[in-house]
């Protein structure tokens, strides 16, 4: 039932409340389907969670608004079948509209931190060899390039793209608007289209 039925009879600070309630209650019921949920968890609505029985989630996750996380074990009308697993560590932090696309393996370790509009997949519309280029992108399948991991201490950038087959050591930084297409060492600094090390952080 929308809490807008309730205007008329409601003060300002009553449908705060009942817009916080909303929050929290919708995120509680989301939480069920998650193969795994920490204590401590808070995500900002609205946000988007598919395949959740494939995701697990560690202690102190919070996150802004407009989150999406998809673990695709199916893709439309094909009849592949795939085993995702999407998997984020101890005090993870996003801030708004981050999208994670996972259809093999996507891990993120602990204490990482999203800026606004990161997107990290693992996968892509279509095959390595061209298939099916005849049909429009989102009719094809899905395939994944190889799993994606982030290692504990990560902070990602604003607008920050993370692409498949790709691993970010540990302590690591990324800079705003980069796109990693390759391994960035530990302790790094990486910036740029696709991401480079500028330096090492000692």
């Amino acid at each position: 039932i929308s809490y807008y039925l309730f205007l008329p009879v409601l003060n300002k600070n009553s449908i705060n409340l009942f817009k916080k309630i909303k929050k929290h209650l919708l995120w509680n019921i989301y939480k069920i389907e998650l193969k795994k949920i920490g204590k401590n968890s808070s995500v900002n609505y609205p946000f988007t969670i598919s395949g959740g029985e494939y995701i697990e989630i560690g202690d102190d996750f919070n996150a802004g608004s407009g989150l999406i996380l998809e673990a695709w074990s199916e893709y439309r009308n094909y009849s592949e079948r795939n085993t995702p697993s999407l998997v984020i560590g101890n005090n993870v932090s996003i801030t708004d509209y981050c999208h994670i696309s996972c259809m093999d393996n996507v891990t993120i370790g602990n204490g990482v931190l999203f800026g606004r509009n990161v997107f990290i997949s693992d996968n892509f519309h279509g095959g390595p060899n061209g298939e099916n280029l005849n049909l429009p992108p989102v009719e094809r399948n899905i395939y994944s390039n190889g799993k994606v991991i982030i290692g504990d201490n990560v902070w990602l950038g604003k607008n920050v793209c993370v692409m498949p087959g790709t691993n970010i050591g540990t302590n690591s930084i990324i800079g705003a608007n980069a796109v990693v297409t390759s391994d960035i060492p530990a302790n790094s600094i990486a910036v740029g289209v696709p991401a480079k090390v500028i330096r090492t952080i000692k």
